[in-house]
């Protein structure tokens, strides 16, 4: 029997488990899973991942699949880049200490064919995971995060191979979970807490009577907490409505604008309401231009860009990112060798503008941004010229 802190043996009934907690970039992680999986022969090997990451990994045409169009249109462009910037995180510290980030979950599914094991994956939907996480934290929370991921960059590169084995270490893991909840607690809620619950839960109903379960270091011990607790999957599965304040915000908005306009016209004159109206358009078409361009759109799209956002803005059904990341992707469709290279591209920022598939996506995300400032900035001008 392989003695190990990271190893800890459960049992559900019938069922052995031995549960083994890892470092997502450690070659001593990935060499201890071959070991113990190749020693305990379990007849299933459950792996830290859902459906769709499972796909990424084993399949490399699964990216060439992805319709960008309909990630655009289904609102889902967000997602997907912080899918890539998460990726991007990982590879970068894998780069650091030589070693390609989940390679321990690829062993394990290695050595569970080996042994004609049967591999079963115990995490939520990384989709789901990310929109409950999101649409729990307040605006201020967001922007907060931001912040957070931008400083997180450069400390990236201090990151060594000795300070990622310490991940594995119990004090310091639940320090740095600490540090999280007190800095954003409804994120280490959802992705920590809710995914410890889920994680026990499908381990435990895993098939077979002798199970090795593959997991982050960080859901070890909560794994073991809500061992025996009742879990509702169906709850931990349901996506959140959008809050209040962004139904509110987002007809409301509109409203007000049109009003103050229609008021500025009666109020002060129709040179007062022209003047308006021209900073209105001009906010806009210029803050959602220079987001495209920063995402370094083609200048077609820029144009769109300029031309969409005064008019989107008003209306809570489009946006103007869906219309300049329609145009960049019409414009620069991409092509098979964008899909092989994502993986490679994404290792660094600067391949994020390089590659046409996060390029559309940036586009689409920075001329949102772009806009939804050029409001910001235009109401108070035009309540200036009002008053």
């Amino acid at each position: 029997m392989i003695e190990d802190a990271n190893i800890f043996h459960l049992s559900n009934g019938d069922k052995e488990i031995i549960l083994v907690g890892t470092a997502h970039v450690s070659q001593k992680s990935a060499d201890l899973v071959a070991e113990v999986i190749e020693q305990e022969q379990p007849e299933t090997v459950c792996v830290e991942l859902c459906q769709s990451r499972y796909q990424s990994i084993v399949s490399k045409k699964e990216w060439q699949e992805t319709d960008l169009f309909r990630v655009i249109k289904q609102k889902k462009a967000f997602l997907l880049l912080s899918n890539f910037f998460l990726a991007y995180f990982q590879k970068k510290i894998g780069q650091k200490v030589g070693i390609t980030p989940g390679q321990e979950i690829l062993r394990a599914i290695e050595a569970a064919k080996a042994i004609d094991a049967k591999v079963h994956l115990v995490d939520r939907d990384v989709r789901v995971t990310l929109l409950r996480a999101w649409r729990s934290m307040r605006f201020w929370a967001k922007l907060k995060l931001f912040g957070h991921l931008l400083t997180s960059f450069k400390d990236l590169d201090d990151i060594n191979e000795q300070e990622i084995e310490k991940m594995k270490k119990k004090d310091v893991l639940e320090e740095l979970l600490t540090e999280l909840g007190e800095t954003f607690p409804e994120i280490t809620q959802v992705l920590i807490d809710e995914r410890d619950r889920y994680l026990a839960h499908m381990i435990r109903s895993a098939p077979g009577n002798r199970i090795v379960a593959v997991v982050g270091a960080g859901h070890t011990n909560g794994i073991q907490k809500y061992w025996n607790d009742p879990i509702d999957l169906e709850s931990l599965n349901k996506i959140p409505p959008a809050g209040k304040l962004k139904n509110f915000l987002k007809w409301g908005i509109p409203i007000f604008i049109l009003s103050i306009v229609v008021l500025g016209f009666f109020k002060a004159g129709s040179i007062a309401g022209s003047h308006m109206i021209k900073m209105w358009i001009v906010a806009n078409a210029a803050l959602a231009g220079i987001g495209a361009a920063a995402a370094l759109a083609h200048p077609l799209t820029i144009a769109s860009a300029i031309v969409a956002s005064p008019i989107t803005s008003l209306n809570p059904m489009i946006a103007a990112g869906w219309v300049s990341g329609l145009v960049e992707a019409f414009l620069g469709k991409p092509r098979v060798i964008d899909f092989e290279n994502l993986t490679e591209d994404i290792s660094s920022l600067k391949g994020f503008w390089k590659n046409k598939i996060t390029k559309i996506l940036l586009v689409t995300v920075f001329t949102n941004v772009g806009s939804a400032l050029g409001t910001f900035v235009a109401i108070p001008l035009m309540l200036k010229v009002l008053a």
